[in-house]
């Protein structure tokens, strides 16, 4: 059994050793009250090329995560696997006692998503989902107008997480069996997430949508930064759109796609409200001021790239663990927006409205 460090130091370790496990990995180094202490995947190159990078000891590279768990016992965990093992991974961590970062999205459906936040509940263990766009400065200036009452009622949101071209040719992001779907469970809920996220996070009560797979079950020629994906064991859907009605009365839609015919790609989303409205990116506020309609943009953000945020994202885990500090992303937030996907999916299936429960 490995000894605990410090109390002042967080013991850490991951179940799934592939590229996003490297980029938690790169920004906790930065941190002095973090140590990598171990991880566990199938692919011992995976585990051995981030041993070497980030210090960890060969002895605390496992094959089985549940031994990692038993022999290491650490303090928190960041599960990085495909989303068909978010559940069984997260539960065993949190079962271990660890508090669990899981990346998203949280789970394959509601249903598991609820488990992993019941276990957490009785385990009395933090789960927090990998929501880092909500950690943005354009996310987070807007959601300060939100909660000063700047808008009034929101009334309506519109998200986008749009690719003309860009199904990933790595790992198994188009087997729906392993990842529960396409574009929508992958990119769209990053951006259903942030939406929600600005919105107030408002109860959804129905959703309608469909999904349109043409194009990535096919061999393509076309010339582009992602070539050659698997269309042999494509199953996942091309385009999604959805729409999402909340208790509050507000609706919600989204648009995702790996591969459409769409001018550019595009990823970010507007509301409108009673008395203002807001676009994200480039962040701007839409109100009136006396006579005239004004639109306001912030002097200064702080930097919001993507290593921005995900460093945000990893900081915010952290101190929620050491210090008890509150997180930005709770599993609650995690299970409604899983029940957001589970609805359109369901939907697109039935081919009509469905009730969120």
């Amino acid at each position: 059994m490995a000894k605990k460090s410090s109390p002042s130091k967080l013991r850490y370790a991951f179940i799934g050793a592939g590229g996003i496990a490297g980029a938690h990995m790169s920004y906790l180094t930065k941190f002095e009250d973090v140590e990598l202490v171990g991880l566990a995947d199938v692919s011992e190159a995976s585990m051995a090329r981030h041993a070497k990078t980030y210090n960890i000891p060969s002895a605390h590279c496992f094959t089985s995560y549940e031994k990692m768990l038993k022999e290491l016992k650490p303090d928190a965990v960041s599960v990085c696997t495909p989303n068909g093992l978010h559940a069984p991974n997260t539960i065993a961590a949190l079962e271990a006692g660890a508090a669990v970062l899981v990346e998203k999205p949280m789970a394959m459906n509601a249903k598991e998503a609820q488990k992993m936040l019941d276990t957490a509940k009785r385990n009395k263990q933090k789960l927090v989902i990998g929501f880092q766009y909500r950690f943005g400065s354009n996310s987070t200036y807007l959601k300060s107008a939100v909660d000063a009452g700047q808008f009034g009622n929101i009334m309506y949101g519109r998200c986008q997480a749009l690719r003309r071209r860009g199904i990933p040719n790595w790992g198994v992001f188009g087997r729906k069996e392993l990842q529960g779907g396409g574009p929508m469970i992958d990119i769209g809920v990053h951006i259903l997430e942030v939406t929600h996220f600005v919105m107030g996070s408002p109860k959804p009560i129905a959703a309608f949508g469909n999904t349109w797979t043409y194009m990535g079950n096919k061999k393509s020629d076309v010339i582009s930064s992602w070539p050659n994906w698997d269309h042999k064991t494509y199953s996942v859907e091309d385009l999604a759109v959805g729409q999402i009605r909340f208790d509050n009365g507000a609706i919600l839609t989204i648009e995702s796609s790996f591969v459409a015919h769409v001018e550019k790609d595009t990823f970010s989303f507007s509301i409108m409200g009673e008395k203002a409205g807001a676009n994200w990116d480039p962040a701007a506020i839409y109100h009136d001021a006396g006579q005239y309609m004004t639109n306001s943009t912030p002097a200064f953000l702080t930097p919001s790239g993507f290593g921005d945020h995900f460093q945000a994202k990893m900081r915010n885990f952290v101190d929620h663990v050491l210090y008890n500090k509150p997180t930005l992303a709770p599993a609650e937030h995690g299970v409604m927006v899983q029940k957001m996907l589970d609805g359109i999916y369901a939907s697109a299936a039935k081919g009509a409205e469905v009730k969120i429960g």
